[in-house]
């Protein structure tokens, strides 16, 4: 993953690549379903990391859309993307944790099971996307931050069905807030990483 931090790096995996291109396609339209799925769960099952991680699958299939549309674009074209994606990682980031401390100030009860069922079915839609991707993760920015979202995707998705568990075994929300807390850190941190390689490609393109 560091392969690239200290800039002006070139791909290691040609711009146009139509296996990219098809994994691409597949993870948007999971994305798109898997926002579907945890949106419905996190309303019904009044969670604060499936709702944060809903709103992840959506601005996901937004960046795999994006990574299609700029696939065959000038390297300084989909460094902008990039660019853009990034501080779309970092609001994310910010919402989650908002919405971690709405929820420490007005209280809530997650249910487990919901949390569990739908967190293992997230956790199988991204690891077989991160696995897609593995090879991936070297490339220029934008494909940087397509590996960087899917990669912590997965690991939001076991951390909310451990979230589960704890939710079940001591009956409390902390669990559910601490997950959430944590995916929120990481989309920031993420999100750090693809705005700096993009404004460094930027400088070089």
């Amino acid at each position: 993953m560091s392969g690239c931090c200290s800039g002006g790096c070139a791909p290691t995996k040609p711009v146009v690549d139509r296996r990219y291109r098809r994994i691409l396609w597949i993870a948007l339209v999971l994305n798109a379903l898997m926002f579907c799925v945890e949106l419905a769960g996190g309303l019904g099952g009044d969670s604060a990391s499936l709702l944060a991680d809903a709103v992840d699958f959506l601005g996901d299939a937004g960046n795999y859309a994006l990574s299609l549309m700029v696939l065959a674009a000038a390297a300084s074209s989909r460094a902008r993307v990039a660019l853009v994606k990034g501080w779309t990682m970092a609001a994310y980031g910010a919402f989650v944790l908002a919405k971690v401390a709405w929820d420490v100030a007005t209280g809530s009860a997650p249910q487990p099971l919901v949390m569990g069922m739908i967190g293992f079915l997230a956790l199988l839609v991204n690891g077989g996307v991160a696995l897609l991707l593995y090879a991936y993760r070297d490339g220029d920015a934008n494909m940087r931050s397509v590996w960087l979202c899917t990669r912590n995707d997965a690991i939001g998705n076991a951390a909310v069905m451990l979230a589960a568990l704890g939710v079940f075994g001591a009956g409390r929300a902390w669990p559910d807030l601490a997950v959430a807390l944590v995916m929120g850190f990481l989309a920031v941190s993420g999100a750090w990483q693809v705005i700096g390689q993009a404004r460094r490609e930027l400088r070089t393109a």
